[in-house]
């Protein structure tokens, strides 16, 4: 599983779907190796279609002329309503779409986890990690006694 931690540090999220995603071979290939990366990626709707810019996925080591574009958009398999209900939420100020986690379901097949989120501000981003030091240090503290 590639997951975006970036992403939970910038955002909060508001809603999250999981979607398929359209690949090539050599694609596919790389993703099932790890070798992608969903740092600055984000997600926008065009034609009633959602799209992914700027996933990279490395190229495939025994892929030959046949081998992907590192970061093209990629097309996510959405239904129609779940498209329509998510571009009337991306119009509101402050709200976007981010993929979190890239992972292969049980069925073998590529799948994208996206969230509707919105960003943080500065203070908020500071209270995320005073809210993370002091749940380690409660663990911590649980692991000594």
């Amino acid at each position: 599983m590639i997951k975006n931690r970036r992403a939970s540090f910038d955002y909060e999220f508001l809603d999250k779907i999981k979607a398929g995603i359209v690949l090539t071979g050599t694609e596919i290939k790389s993703i099932r190796k790890g070798k992608a990366s969903l740092v600055d990626t984000f997600c926008y709707v065009n034609n009633h279609e959602m799209w992914v810019k700027n996933m990279y996925i490395a190229p495939y080591f025994y892929g030959s002329y046949g081998n992907h574009a590192v970061r093209r958009e990629r097309k996510l398999l959405l239904h129609r309503k779940e498209i329509l209900r998510w571009e009337n939420e991306m119009k509101n100020p402050g709200l976007t779409v981010v993929p979190v986690a890239l992972f292969i379901d049980e069925n073998n097949l590529a799948k994208v986890e996206v969230a509707l989120a919105r960003g943080k501000k500065l203070y908020d981003k500071r209270q995320s990690l005073k809210e993370k030091d002091d749940r380690r240090e409660m663990e911590r503290s649980f692991k000594r006694y």
